[in-house]
């Protein structure tokens, strides 16, 4: 049975008569193509990436499983409408905490339109992606059974200032998450999530030694979503942390030159993760 996803955090969303991702019970993710050249351009890569031999599986466990496309009846209600079938990242989890960031102190891709180019310098201007090579997109944390979701409403989110990432990354991983300003986040389980041999930040290192050497794909608006179930922690049965590159609309060609506008923005990610993580074991 589809339905509207419970847990996205960033993105188009569904409702209210909007086009969005819909998921079913088997562990899948529709995500709508969009009308213009950036739906076409999304499949196109899935596919190639989906059979492209050169990728090692130790960096291909990092991208969404593809299941080709298919049409769907709309979550708009217009009717069916042609949806990319990819693997449901939170599918299984129990009130998953998931945050996405995007990577990239430029958000545009070369060639692009200068209205679409405007629009994106104007918000990559408006958030800490020129500063810090990133933006936090949208996250949630899981508190208990008793505080539930702190979902903070994506708009503010990805205005944030530097500080403001900084907060956001040491929410993801604390007990106490809060909109108040004066309860300082615990970070309870930084050890447990970003730290470890196969915590997030052992993955994103893993990731980084891939983009130090590949040359084929440069990729432009595209995310890393980190996704953790704390409740298997609370209960003594941690499943695992996660991350996967999401949104590729915007990837490119990279004619034998290394992304160095994912790359360093995947640095910057990556420093801010292990200061936290220093910090809190201190």
């Amino acid at each position: 049975m589809l339905k509207v996803p419970d847990h996205q955090v960033a993105g188009h969303q569904a409702g209210g008569g909007k086009l969005g991702p819909l998921v079913d019970d088997s562990g899948h993710f529709y995500k709508p193509l969009q009308s213009d050249e950036r739906g076409s351009h999304e499949v196109a890569f899935y596919t190639a990436f989906s059979t492209d031999t050169r990728i090692p599986d130790q960096f291909r466990k990092f991208f969404p499983v593809f299941h080709g496309t298919k049409l769907l009846e709309a979550s708009d209600g217009s009717g069916l409408y042609p949806h990319l079938a990819l693997e449901d990242i939170v599918s299984g989890r129990t009130n998953p905490c998931i945050l996405d960031a995007k990577i990239g102190a430029r958000t545009w891709y070369p060639q692009a339109a200068e209205d679409y180019l405007q629009k994106c310098l104007k918000k990559d201007r408006e958030t800490a992606c020129l500063e810090l090579g990133f933006r936090i997109s949208g996250l949630q944390v899981y508190g208990n059974k008793l505080t539930g979701l702190w979902k903070p409403d994506r708009h503010v989110i990805q205005s944030s200032s530097v500080e403001d990432s900084k907060l956001a990354l040491r929410k993801f991983i604390s007990s106490n998450p809060s909109t108040d300003s004066d309860i300082k986040p615990d970070c309870s389980f930084a050890s447990t999530v970003y730290g470890g041999p196969d915590g997030i930040l052992a993955q994103l290192l893993v990731l980084k030694s891939w983009f130090e050497e590949q040359t084929f794909y440069h990729f432009y608006s595209c995310s890393v979503l980190m996704v953790y179930d704390k409740e298997s922690i609370l209960q003594g049965e941690n499943r695992g942390a996660q991350i996967k590159l999401v949104d590729f609309a915007h990837v490119i060609d990279g004619r034998g030159v290394i992304d160095h506008n994912f790359l360093g923005g995947l640095c910057s990610l990556i420093k801010m993760i292990t200061d936290i993580v220093t910090s809190s074991s201190t």
